[in-house]
């Protein structure tokens, strides 16, 4: 199974593995991270699972949707990393894949 390097708001680094197929999301919601709200259940309505994604996996992941990336004007921690995990599919392409939870809105 791929890793995913969740790294939570308080700067520690945590290592889980990831099911190919489910969204970046998903993998951080069923590891256990309350700090990833997911509010609409990953159907990119809600910004609620901001996250920076390392600069050595930005292309990798798939490009940005125009519906997401309105959503994330409305955050005040968007920066150049900045993506919605539902919209990020996990496979084998990502094992390693590094992500930040970004700060509450």
């Amino acid at each position: 199974m791929p890793k995913l390097v969740v790294v939570t708001r308080d700067g520690t680094e945590h290592v889980v593995e990831g099911e190919t197929g489910l969204s970046v999301m998903e993998v951080i919601r069923d590891a256990g991270f309350d700090e990833l709200l997911a509010l609409c259940g990953g159907c990119c309505s809600c910004a609620t699972c901001h996250i920076h994604v390392d600069e050595d996996f930005a292309d990798k992941v798939p490009a940005m949707s125009e519906d997401e990336n309105d959503l994330l004007d409305s955050s005040d921690h968007r920066d150049g990393t900045s993506r919605l995990s539902c919209q990020i599919p996990f496979n084998d392409a990502l094992d390693g894949l590094r992500v930040t939870i970004a700060q509450e809105d």
